[in-house]
């Protein structure tokens, strides 16, 4: 196949943050290094395969608008995905991520029954395998798509019929075994359909436990197969469902442990599904660390005045700042990273357009990472975090704490001494300006 991009230079290069160049970097240096690692090994960037080069733009309202001649009616099925894949990895190549992130279906087609369906699978991986060979770029995670079939449309492993818990678990096993041929450093389980639209149908403890019996059963195919990435779960409120099961990261963590999985599943956050879930970015990621499941992140944004899964490009300096600054604070990514699950919008039809969005992108995750790191090598936000709770390193916290203070104890202590302390300033606003001076004085 011949360049597909061809109105794009041979890789995007790094300009700095005084070019007006529109395809040039001016803050992804891949090679700067902030802290200990490069801006490259922090971010751990990837492509999204769906949304890029599956997706041809359409709507509920319209078809699609996108020039993605492989998805035309009447292609052959298997010639079509492999110019899809050939001009996937010439945009991975010139762009410059270090990886991307697959479902099994975008890469393959289904096939006319499940046997055909594995060996096409099978075959793509293996020409899969070849281009990140040629291109050096890595897979960050893939995933099966359980939720755009029919059959899906009431749940993959929650569903009411266990033979459609069968033809998941099938499908699963067939993607997780591509991912480890490729060598992927983690594997996704989206629930896009686990979860219910009424209860006047739904036996919800059941399908909770379908569930849990589900990811267990992956959990086992992992170490059968020697798979050494992280399994991950992605948090999502409602869309396409009423309710989800894996709402946000506090409700997988509960559900992890009641289903034995806390030590074997992380999370996936998405931004977007951060917001739909009524928390801020920083909020989800602050509390997967806290829970000791932070995994990996969907980079993208949502619209304030849109209440469903918009999947934009982000572009907030101070959103990403914020969610960034939890995420090193917690020690940073172990085997995930950001993936770009995001879509143009219906309108940016040149080809062209898919750089734009993701240097833009890019680069707004890599002024991001310095103002993150910036913050907190300066240690002027934890300090007054710190200074907040100092009481609980003082004797009376660090005994309440250990267990050495029961009620009683503490209702004779505030009797003795009257026990009457006074309120003491958050000082919200002071932080955050400081958090935009930050912001400001970056370079």
């Amino acid at each position: 196949m011949s360049e597909f991009f061809n109105e794009v230079p041979a890789r995007i290069p790094f300009l700095g943050p005084d070019s007006d160049d529109p395809l040039g970097f001016r803050w992804y240096d891949k090679d700067r290094v902030v802290g200990d690692k490069t801006m490259e090994a922090h971010l751990r960037m990837a492509v999204c395969y769906w949304h890029s080069f599956n997706w041809p733009g359409s709507d509920v309202f319209g078809d699609g608008t996108f020039d993605r001649p492989w998805l035309d009616a009447g292609r052959d099925p298997m010639g079509a995905a492999r110019e899809k894949m050939a001009a996937a990895f010439e945009f991975f190549e010139k762009l410059g991520t270090p990886y991307f992130c697959f479902h099994d279906h975008d890469v393959s087609p289904m096939g006319a029954s499940f046997k055909e369906e594995t060996a096409n699978l099978e075959a793509l991986t293996d020409e899969m395998a070849a281009h990140m060979d040629r291109t050096g770029v890595k897979l960050l995670w893939g995933t099966a798509r359980l939720f755009h079939h029919p059959r899906y449309m009431a749940g993959a492993a929650t569903n009411p019929d266990p033979e459609v818990f069968a033809r998941a678990g099938a499908q699963v096993k067939n993607c997780l075994d591509a991912t480890h041929r490729l060598s992927g450093e983690n594997y996704v389980l989206w629930g896009g359909r686990e979860g219910y639209e009424t209860l006047l149908n739904t036996e919800l403890g059941r399908e909770l436990d379908q569930l849990g019996r589900f990811l267990n059963m992956v959990v086992e195919h992992k170490h059968d197969i020697g798979f050494e990435g992280t399994i991950l779960l992605e948090p999502k409120p409602q869309e396409p469902t009423k309710h989800q099961y894996d709402y946000d990261s506090q409700t997988c963590h509960a559900f992890l442990q009641r289903y034995g999985l806390e030590e074997e599943v992380k999370v996936n956050i998405e931004v977007n599904h951060a917001t739909l879930s009524g928390h801020d970015f920083n909020h989800e990621v602050a509390m997967a660390m806290a829970a000791g499941i932070f995994g990996s992140v969907d980079a993208n944004r949502g619209d304030d005045r849109l209440g469903w899964d918009t999947d934009q490009f982000p572009n907030s300096v101070e959103q990403m700042s914020l969610g960034m600054y939890e995420i090193l604070r917690g020690g940073g990514f172990s085997t995930g990273g950001f993936n770009f699950d995001t879509k143009l919008r219906r309108m940016s039809t040149r080809r062209s357009d898919l750089f734009h969005a993701h240097v833009g992108a890019m680069d707004t995750l890599a002024r991001s990472l310095l103002v993150a790191h910036s913050m907190l090598a300066d240690g002027a936000l934890e300090s007054s975090r710190e200074e907040r709770y100092r009481g609980w390193s003082d004797d009376l916290g660090r005994q309440i704490l250990a267990g050495g203070r029961t009620l009683d104890d503490l209702h004779a202590l505030v009797a003795e001494s009257n026990l009457d302390p006074a309120p003491v300033s958050g000082c919200q606003e002071e932080l955050e300006n400081l958090v935009n001076r930050y912001i400001e004085r970056v370079r």
